[in-house]
């Protein structure tokens, strides 16, 4: 029981997962500061060196490298170390390969490599710079998984890998995003900085200005380059190499060379194509990827009306043809990890080297040291080999001739070692010149080990010396173009929408549509796609390039460009507002949609009134389209109170206003009495409310009779002169005559239009139509009245029951139709 620990839950999983981050930032997701390498890329090329898979000899299987690292030194699934492996061969991926392969090895299009089996690996001339003299003791080795063989725990790394290939990585806490560099510019900044360890971020970035991807493009922004190298953190613009070509017939092409870096082509060319199938901006005739073995290269065919900078734009901003890349330059930097900048990866990378080349320089000068030991031993012995030969002639055995050499004439244990095993043919004359230039080249060799190891600005001499071998040898130029503005692109939207003829429909509970005129024609208008306890309460012919204002019970507005609206079939239902408004909610509804060509030049003014009695007047330009609009909505009336709504919101000149409130009361006033105010305010009062009443109907005077409906089904027609003008905020007079049993209230109320106004929306003539009071009463009874052929009543009548048994049943619903 000794061995039971009591421990919270919280302490276990606090040290658990802290074991865990600390692995996984450490020996799996991010490179090392010094060679820039994670843990198994380090282990692949290690493993594949160490069986001589190495660029001078033939390929060998992936699959038999695989098992060697992963039994060996990565004790993890083989798919691991096989996409590691795949990506270091990708030259679209690393600014200089470390491993090459035979076969596929996958595509910029995202096609994934041939299995292990079939593929052929090595690595590259390159990365066997990044292991030279790794079997001189220069770095630090340690036990594999199973202590039954050792690795290293970071590569002698010949040249700066990690702003070479870069690095991408994501961990426990910590992500790491550090772009490729180009070779040559990199060791520059690197041997500048050995000679100036103080140098200013300034003057590096004169040799090193900026990443170097290896699928080019241009890279626009100096200064967040330089905030990125001074902080470790920065974003740059990466935008595609295009060009405009002229086809036959004046039509012109786009034509994309290089794409940014990690950007997927074959996603990249569906988008464009996205682009043009949804008609995002007119003027695009075929997308084509014509790549092929000689390059990258993507045609935009343009149509011959298209204006090719409003498209390139459009591509540029709205595609990955352009794309922000975030810096985010995280290292383990002595076991830590840690954001960098610029001069401290090139500061900790002169540091490893230093230490590299003199752990080198001091294994070198001991092996050299231990020669000469053994060479002037040698040179002694054939000065006196009469002697030598004729002792050990007269020896028991090697061990007894060894004993005699060092005992007779003092020989050391590995001169005598050395002598007894020599060979009978070195003994000839010639032999002994040989060994004479050997000692002498030694000494040399001893000497200059000595220099470098006892002065440091040797040393620095010779880390230069290498680097600008490297430098000669692989030097390639700059394929990413640097620019140091990032240019804004400027869309002007109107440019971009294609004007189409459409049919806007919009229903109560917020669903809404555009259909083509060929749906629409295909059907019948009663067919159109809704919900069963839905309304249809707005259609409109309109245009791609026109604007709709939507108004709710809530003072809420919304706004919708028409071309933005999803073109949906007459008979579907449509999309419903609460997926795109986040602040639309379930029991909000539409009570009026408009159509707007411009905002400017269609000045208007519309009225709102509460069902509490409130009214404003508000301008249509305070509407204009917020930035927002695509997720919220914006206020254009204050409600007083949660059980408050919008009883009547419509655009208004110099008519009058009628007021209707349930217990029966009438007002009506001119709108001029009513203030202009901001679309946020709550407005003024409107109408005196007696205790309990609220207002049921609001309308503008427009035509000589209104109508009024109670909730026992009562209905009148009645002239709206039996209603005089007078000023707002007053009471008003009775439309209904009280009753002491079952009074009535009004549950509706509303202007009748005149029968010269009864235009069809969707025809030039007039018609026959009718105007139609349409009840639903409690019990699911429906009732259409022909307002027209309704009698004049009084302004104290309660007019007639609409049906006999209408006033038991009482009213449900109620709208006005038009048929």
């Amino acid at each position: 029981m000794s061995n039971v620990q009591n421990m919270s839950l919280e302490d276990i999983m606090g040290e658990r997962f802290g074991r865990y981050s600390k692995y996984i930032i450490q020996e799996r997701a991010l490179p090392d500061i010094r060679d820039g390498l994670k843990p198994v890329q380090r282990r692949i090329l290690y493993s594949m060196n160490k069986d001589g898979n190495t660029f001078d000899k033939s390929y060998r299987k992936s699959a038999k490298s695989v098992g060697n690292i992963m039994g060996n030194f990565h004790p993890h699934g083989d798919s691991s170390i096989y996409d590691a492996m795949v990506r270091m061969s990708q030259d679209w991926k690393n600014r200089e390969i470390l491993v090459e392969m035979h076969g596929n090895n996958g595509s910029m299009d995202g096609d994934p490599p041939a299995a292990m089996r079939y593929t052929e690996a090595r690595l590259s001339e390159m990365a066997s710079y990044l292991l030279t003299d790794i079997e001189k003791q220069t770095v630090p080795f340690a036990w594999n998984f199973d202590d039954t063989e050792k690795e290293p725990t970071v590569l002698p790394s010949a040249f700066p890998n990690l702003l070479v290939n870069g690095s991408s990585g994501i961990s426990a806490g910590y992500a790491t995003d550090i772009p490729p560099h180009n070779l040559s510019e990199v060791i520059d900044a690197v041997v500048y900085m050995i000679d100036h360890p103080t140098a200013t971020l300034e003057k590096l970035m004169t040799f090193l200005p900026g990443p170097d991807f290896p699928t080019g493009a241009i890279i626009q922004g100096a200064d967040e380059i330089k905030k990125a190298y001074e902080t470790g953190k920065g974003r740059i613009v990466v935008r595609s190499l295009t060009s405009i070509e002229t086809l036959k017939g004046g039509k012109k092409q786009i034509i994309v060379k290089e794409i940014p870096y990690e950007i997927n082509k074959a996603t990249l060319v569906k988008k464009i194509d996205d682009v043009r199938v949804n008609n995002r901006v007119p003027g695009i005739a075929e997308v084509r990827d014509e790549s092929d073995r000689t390059g990258l290269r993507i045609a935009i065919e343009l149509k011959k009306e298209a204006d090719e900078e409003t498209v390139l734009n459009y591509l540029f901003k709205y595609t990955d043809l352009q794309i922000n890349y975030n810096f985010n330059m995280v290292a383990i930097d002595n076991f830590t990890p840690r954001q960098v900048g610029l001069k401290k990866i090139l500061k900790s990378y002169v540091n490893h080297r230093q230490e590299v080349i003199l752990a080198r320089s001091q294994f070198d000068k001991n092996k050299a040291e231990k020669r000469l030991h053994i060479v002037e031993g040698l040179i002694r012995v054939i000065s006196i080999l009469d002697e030598i030969i004729a002792l050990i002639r007269s020896s028991d055995n090697k061990s007894d001739a060894k004993e005699n050499l060092k005992i007779s004439y003092n020989f050391s244990e590995e001169q005598a070692e050395a002598i007894v095993t020599l060979q009978l043919y070195r003994l000839t004359n010639t032999d002994i010149i040989t060994l004479e230039e050997e000692e002498a080249s030694l000494r040399e060799k001893i000497a200059t080990l000595s220099a470098i190891i006892g002065d440091e600005k040797t040393l620095f001499n010779v880390m230069k010396k290498e680097l600008r071998e490297v430098k000669k040898k692989f030097a390639n130029p700059r394929r990413s173009e640097l620019q140091a503005k990032t240019q804004s692109i400027e869309i002007d939207t109107a440019s971009l929408i294609v004007e189409e003829d459409t049919y806007v429909s919009v229903t109560k509970a917020g669903y809404l549509k555009r259909t083509s005129p060929r749906s629409f024609s295909a059907s019948d208008v009663e067919e159109v796609g809704k919900r069963e306890d839905d309304e249809l309460i707005f259609l409109e012919q309109a245009k791609t390039t026109q604007h709709l204002l939507l108004f709710t019970n809530f003072g809420n507005v919304i706004y919708r460009p028409i071309y933005d609206l999803s073109d949906i079939k007459w008979k579907d239902v449509g999309e419903h507002l609460s997926q795109s408004i986040t602040t639309f909610s379930t029991d909000e509804s539409i009570i009026y949609a408009e159509i707007i060509d411009d905002f400017e030049k269609q000045a208007m003014t519309y009225f709102s009134v509460t069902k509490k009695g409130q009214i404003k007047r508000f301008e249509r330009q305070e509407l204009t389209p917020w930035r927002t609009y695509k997720t919220k909505a914006i206020k254009y009336a204050k409600l007083k109170g949660d059980d408050d709504e919008i009883i009547s919101i419509s655009p208004i000149v110099l008519e009058d206003l009628m007021l209707v409130t349930n217990k029966g009361y009438a007002l009506r006033f001119g709108v001029d009495e009513v203030p202009v105010v901001g679309n946020k305010a709550a407005g003024v009062k409107a109408i005196n409310l007696k205790k309990n009443d609220f207002v049921v109907g609001a309308f503008k005077v427009t035509s000589e009779n209104m109508f009024i409906l109670t909730q026992r089904g009562s209905l009148k027609k009645m002239a709206v002169n039996l209603i005089p003008k007078t000023s707002r905020a007053n009471r008003g007079l009775q439309v209904i005559r009280e009753l002491k049993a079952k009074p009535h209230r009004v549950f509706a109320s509303g202007i009748i239009t005149a029968k010269d106004d009864l235009i069809d929306l969707f025809s030039t003539e007039t018609s026959e139509e009718k105007e139609l009071l349409e009840v639903i009463s409690q019990t699911q009874e429906k009732y259409s009245v022909n307002l027209a052929t309704l009698p004049q009543s009084e302004r104290t009548s309660n007019g007639s029951f609409i049906s006999d048994t209408i006033s038991e049943q009482e009213v449900l619903s109620v709208r006005l139709v038009r048929k």
